[in-house]
């Protein structure tokens, strides 16, 4: 059994389709007036269906009053990290410390190269990724006086002023599921945020959260330290032997179990129905915690 004993979050995955922008505004807003705790979006700049996330994002915080905000994941390769901490911190301040910076290191890259970015090997996207967050973290550092300067290999800073810090600690997630992405996760982030449906089996998550505990000792860094998020997806229905596939108190159950044996903390359900997102904040949320703390307690 593996539960880091982090405080429990509920949220949505909102599709940024641009067909019909303040529908996706809406269900944000329905995000927050039903209870849930986190709205994210997913990033892809080069597709033209969708709105621009990262100014979705800033429209909705100035929309919303108490939900946190993330990308999910923001695509690092056409967003340059100096900016984007400068960006990310930016909001935070502007919405009273709740944004979170959900990143990815890039994938699709023929649409990524087309757009103007730089395709990279999976190494040199997790070497990349990492160059990032040091810069990004960098920035954030207002307390060291010097300028910043990272020399990496594919980001390089030198002699960046540093600032704004942010209104609160921006948690960095990283959305990841190959064994160097873990180690990374470990060693300098804050979250693990892969998506149910791309992770095999429970043995496949045993191992992740293996590779990335371990991973974090050798950065001299306590494995409880790396919040464990995860998107979601199921339906409503009768009771089934299948995983988020029935009732109310069946996604409880299963999601409770994914906690205290499998350490997530952060649901983050995918899907644009509002009825979705109702049934899941009043009629899941508040069961998984009433039986995740039942189980803690013991």
């Amino acid at each position: 059994m593996t539960d880091y004993g982090h405080d429990l979050l509920f949220g949505s995955f909102i599709t940024p389709g641009n067909a019909d922008p303040q529908a996706v505004v809406a269900l944000a807003q329905t995000s927050e007036q039903v209870g849930l705790d986190l709205v994210t979006f997913q990033d892809h700049p080069y597709q033209p269906r969708f709105l621009d996330t990262w100014t979705l994002l800033s429209y909705v915080a100035a929309r919303t009053e108490r939900v946190r905000l993330s990308g999910n994941v923001l695509n690092l390769p056409l967003r340059p990290p100096a900016v984007l901490a400068r960006a990310a911190a930016s909001l935070d301040l502007l919405s009273g410390g709740r944004f979170e910076l959900g990143l990815g290191a890039g994938g699709f890259w023929d649409a990524i190269e087309a757009m103007g970015g730089r395709r990279l090997s999976p190494g040199q996207a997790v070497e990349a990724l990492s160059e990032a967050i040091d810069i990004i973290r960098g920035v954030w550092d207002v307390d060291t006086r010097e300028r910043l300067r990272v020399d990496g290999r594919f980001y390089r800073v030198d002699g960046a002023r540093r600032g704004p810090a942010p209104a609160h600690d921006i948690g960095i997630w990283l959305g990841a599921y190959k064994p160097r992405m873990l180690r990374l996760i470990g060693a300098k982030a804050d979250g693990w945020l892969p998506s149910l449906p791309y992770i095999e089996s429970l043995a496949t998550i045993a191992e992740a959260n293996k590779r990335i505990d371990e991973a974090a000792a050798e950065a001299g860094r306590d494995p409880r330290d790396v919040r464990r998020l995860l998107n979601i997806g199921g339906r409503f229905g009768p009771r089934s032997e299948g995983l988020l596939s029935g009732p109310p108190e069946q996604w409880v159950e299963q999601l409770a179990a994914l906690t205290v044996e499998h350490g997530f903390s952060a649901y983050i359900v995918m899907g644009d129905d509002p009825d979705l997102l109702t049934r899941f904040a009043r009629e899941v949320a508040p069961g998984v915690r009433e039986l995740v703390a039942a189980e803690r307690a013991r």
